[in-house]
């Protein structure tokens, strides 16, 4: 079975604040996206342990969706607080 094509559907909200990642992973889990883990992720790129930055992982929207779907809407928050979305 081909896999090409198939978009994962974990999406990771990344932040620079350890604080402000584990909050808004308390408000999306109270709006029921799951799982909405915080954790630290060193990126692609990053050789320095200081500037690893906090990812909360996202897999299911509210809505059952994969959380993928809904990427227009993880930019946008992502945004707001001065992070980035990628895909695990």
């Amino acid at each position: 079975m081909a896999t090409r094509g198939l978009i994962p559907p974990t999406v990771l909200v990344i932040l620079p604040d350890r604080d402000e990642a584990e909050e808004l992973a308390q408000e999306l889990l109270e709006e029921g996206w799951a799982p909405a883990r915080v954790h630290r992720d060193m990126l692609a790129g990053e050789d320095d342990a200081e500037d690893v930055d906090w990812v909360v992982e996202l897999t299911t929207a509210p809505d059952g969706t994969p959380a993928s779907a809904h990427r227009p809407e993880l930019d946008e928050l992502a945004e707001r607080h001065d992070g980035f979305t990628g895909a695990h």
